[in-house]
Order: structure tokens, then C-alpha cells, then sequence
């Protein structure tokens, strides 16, 4: 029987046979590998994907509608009213702080950020997206997925696309490649050009009017939207509760009062407290009118909620707030959904342009059960809603269609969160929540801005006491 692992020479001496035949195997094989490499280069080469490279449309570009961020091909596009106008290579999350896709808004931008969770690393030309840390910024690209939740963009990319991208553009993050279509559908807003005329008409006369007030008072006029109409807002609706308040005591006073004497006095309080609701009460609904001329030329945003069942309605007041970002204006009011057990999926429907018809709209799905069309076709949006918004809506005004709720990371600062839970979302799930964790609920019943544009319930979304948590770094990332 011939020995597997020895062999014998002539001699009959007994040596073993594997440096000779591991010398001859390893020459085989390595003549085979020389004839076989460029054959086996040449397939692996054939079998991977090729990887997207930065382009640009050939024609001029317009003004940026919206960025789509395909996690499936490693490519961001940007588009115009038009279609696309440019388009790169990207770079989004690793395995456990996957790029979280779904639906977002720009809502900061800063040329020279640096994070503060991972140890001060550069991430210039930074789009925030969300507060506790998801941008779209400058970085480097490894040809996959590499990052801790952002999308990074070639430096260069980066810095050309930061001047051309504004606040409060929609960035949509998609797990498969996804392009805008366009749409058509008896739902839409359509926008009336008297009342568009006399917004701006009323926008105009309202400016002109603070800047001779300003000129009187020889006092620099303040900006639409700067910091603290809101709170001056604010402090009109607690006088006028206050006045209201003093208005109806002093009615009281005046049905007790037994002598002359004391109904004089009463008289004469009731009358100097109705005197003075009546000033609070048209010096709010003048300051009402004035914020609300002014969002009335503000492109409006709407979000339609499978599984909340509402509709949320939402414009920038583009006030500046001290922990940084613009205060948006809120509303939310239950909807109509036809059978409301079935998905509708997740739609992004935009007002790109004007037409001599109203508004030129497309539509981006990035998450299955049927087309954008046939999620509208279920939903009875507000009579309210369209009679307030439909009028005045203007290009980049949009509505989106989702199965998912608001994110938590929704809030006084933000437009929509919405991010789809049949994906990862590590890089979510790994970043601490926006501080604080607790957000005040009130039930505000004066009507007007904080009660709702509707007189509906409004819940306060901003952090207890986020006076104090202007340097918190969570807002930082």
C-alpha cells in the first residue's frame, strides 16, 4: 500500500515529500494564477458596482428645491424646479449608526462646524438636519458606507453646495434611489392672485408703517421675524387674559353692589376695565394681523399622519431663537383617513414653481404601498386647512404623506422629523435625545397664534425651561 505521506527514492531511503511537492504545487499554482489574475481581475472588476462621480446638469441651474440621498447607491442629488442640477458620491452611516431615511429639513447651517461628541472633528460646510446631530457635511469617502450617522459630501461638494442650499430645504433620505415625478391631484392648494396680491399689499403697507413709526420714534426698525416679536406676541395674549380677567371681576363687583355709592365706584371700575380690554384686545389682533400678513407670504409646510391620525401645519416665522435655529409656527388638527388600517406609505408631494394655473407640484416616494396619488386619494384634508393655506400657498409649500408619526426630534425648531421605522436608525437611536427629555404640555385656550391658528389646543414642544439650555452642547453635534 502506497504511503500518503512518505515517499521513496531509488535508493530504497525514506525522506518525506512534501517541501519537493509543496515547491511544485506552489510553481502551479502560481503560473495559473499569472494566467488566471487578469481574467479574475477583470470579472471582480465587471462585478462591482460603479461608483457614482460628481455631475452636474447641462444647463444652468435654478435655485435648489430639494436634496434626495439615495443610502442604496452612496449618492446625493439636487434638485431644481426644472429636475436635477447636480449630483454626487456620498458617504452615510456605518452598520449601528446607519444614516436614519425618511423625511427632513434643513434646520442650521454652519461653514466651520466641529462636532463635540467626536473629539472635535471637522465638518465643514455643515447642513443640520436634526438637533441631536444628523448633518449633511464635508468629509472624506471611503466608497461605503463609513460615518456615524451624517452624510458626508466630497469637500469640494460640500463648499459649492452650502451658498446654494438655504434654510428649511427639504433633504429626503431614501434607502433606494428615488426621484421626484410630477403630480397632479384635485387636493392640492391652489393659490387665489387676488389673495396673493393682497398679502403682499398688506406685507407692504405693514413694513412701511414700522418704518415711519421707527423714523418717528427715531429708533432703527426692527426686521420682520427678528428676535422677540414672538415674545412680544407672547405678552399681549397674558394682558389681554389679564384684562378679560379684570373686565369680568369688576362686572361682579358692580351686580353686587347694594348702595349708590358703591355702584358708582363699580360703575366707574367696570368701565375704565372694559375701557382697557377693548385697547389690549385690538392692540393683539393688530399684532396678530401683522405676524399673520407676514406668514401668509411664507411657503407652508403640511404633514399627514397614519398613525397618529392628524395633520400637522407648519410655516417658519424665521425668528431667530438664543439656543439657536427659527422658531416655526404650529398647529395640528385630527384627519380624515380612508381605511386607516391599510399603509399608505411615505410621500413627499412639493409646490415647485408657479404657473399661470396656481403650481407646478412633483412627487418623491420612498417607501412602498402604492404611489403618491393614491395616498392623497385617502385623505380629506381640513376645509379650515385649505381656506386659510390654499389661497396664499406659494413654491416650496408641500405636503407630506407618511405612516409614521412625528419623530421626537420634532419640535419648536423644526419643520418635520419623519424617519422610516422599517429601517435602521442607528444614528439616531446612538445619539442622545435633544434636551430635555420632558417637553411642557399646556393646553393654551386664548385662540390666536398660541392657541392654535384654529382655536385648537396648542402643546408648547420647547424644552422646560430652555431659556437656560441656550449652551447646551446637545444642540451642538
Amino acid at each position: 500500500m502506497t504511503d500518503r505521506f512518505t515517499t521513496a527514492d531509488a535508493t530504497g531511503a525514506i525522506r518525506p515529500w512534501w517541501p519537493s511537492a509543496i515547491a511544485k504545487l506552489a510553481a502551479v499554482a502560481g503560473l495559473g494564477a499569472l494566467a488566471a489574475g487578469p481574467a479574475i481581475g477583470a470579472a471582480a472588476q465587471k462585478a462591482r458596482p460603479a461608483q457614482p462621480t460628481e455631475a452636474a446638469a447641462p444647463r444652468q441651474a435654478g435655485e435648489a428645491i430639494m436634496a434626495i440621498v439615495s443610502i442604496k447607491s452612496q449618492k446625493v442629488t439636487i434638485y431644481d424646479a426644472d429636475g436635477w442640477i447636480f449630483s454626487a458620491p456620498v458617504s452615510t452611516g456605518m452598520k449601528g449608526h446607519e444614516t436614519p431615511a425618511g423625511v427632513f429639513a434643513v434646520v442650521e447651517k454652519n461653514k466651520d462646524h466641529r462636532s463635540n461628541m467626536y473629539d472635535d472633528a471637522w465638518m465643514p460646510n455643515m447642513l443640520r438636519i436634526t438637533w441631536n446631530g444628523i448633518a449633511l457635511h464635508g468629509g472624506p469617502l471611503p466608497g461605503h458606507p463609513a460615518s456615524k450617522g451624517c452624510v458626508r459630501l466630497p469637500f469640494g461638494f460640500a463648499e459649492k453646495l452650502f451658498d446654494r442650499i438655504r434654510m428649511n430645504t427639504r433633504i429626503i433620505i431614501s434607502p433606494n434611489d428615488a426621484e421626484p415625478v410630477a403630480f397632479s391631484h384635485p387636493s392640492l392648494f391652489v393659490p387665489n392672485p387676488a389673495a396673493l396680491a393682497a398679502a403682499r399689499a398688506r406685507a407692504e403697507t405693514l413694513a412701511r408703517e414700522a418704518d415711519e413709526a421707527a423714523k418717528m420714534a427715531k429708533q432703527p426698525k426692527k426686521k420682520a421675524g427678528a428676535k422677540g416679536e414672538t415674545e412680544a406676541l407672547r405678552k399681549l395674549e397674558q394682558l389681554n387674559t389679564k384684562a378679560r380677567a379684570d373686565l369680568k371681576a369688576a362686572e361682579r363687583r358692580l351686580a353686587a353692589a347694594k348702595t349708590d355709592q358703591a355702584k358708582a365706584k363699580a360703575e366707574d371700575q367696570q368701565q375704565k376695565a372694559a375701557a382697557r380690554a377693548e385697547e389690549v384686545r385690538k392692540s393683539l389682533d393688530a399684532a396678530k394681523a401683522e405676524r399673520e400678513a407676514r406668514l401668509a407670504l411664507v411657503p407652508v409646510s403640511v404633514f399627514v399622519s397614519r398613525a397618529t391620525q392628524k395633520i400637522y401645519v407648519r410655516r417658519n416665522t424665521q425668528e431667530r431663537l438664543p439656543d439657536a435655529g427659527e422658531l416655526f409656527d404650529a398647529i395640528e388638527l385630527p384627519v380624515t383617513i380612508r381605511n386607516p388600517g391599510q399603509p399608505v406609505g411615505t410621500h413627499v408631494i412639493t409646490a415647485v414653481a408657479s404657473t399661470d394655473a396656481g403650481l407646478r407640484w412633483t412627487a418623491v416616494t420612498i417607501d412602498g404601498a402604492g404611489d403618491a396619488k393614491s395616498a392623497l386619494d385617502r385623505i380629506t384634508i381640513p376645509q379650515e386647512v385649505i381656506d386659510r393655506f390654499g389661497p396664499t400657498a406659494l413654491p416650496r409649500s408641500s405636503i407630506v404623506i407618511s405612516d409614521e408619526p412625528p419623530h421626537r426630534e420634532t419640535n419648536y425648531r423644526t419643520e418635520f422629523v419623519v424617519a422610516l421605522n422599517n429601517q435602521p436608525q442607528g444614528g439616531l437611536i446612538t445619539r442622545p435625545r435633544t434636551p430635555p427629555e420632558d417637553r411642557i404640555a399646556r393646553y393654551d385656550d386664548r385662540g390666536g397664534f398660541f392657541g392654535g391658528l384654529f382655536g385648537q389646543p396648542r402643546f408648547d414642544t420647547r424644552p422646560r425651561g430652555y431659556e437656560q439650555q441656550q449652551s447646551s452642547p446637545f444642540y451642538r453635534r
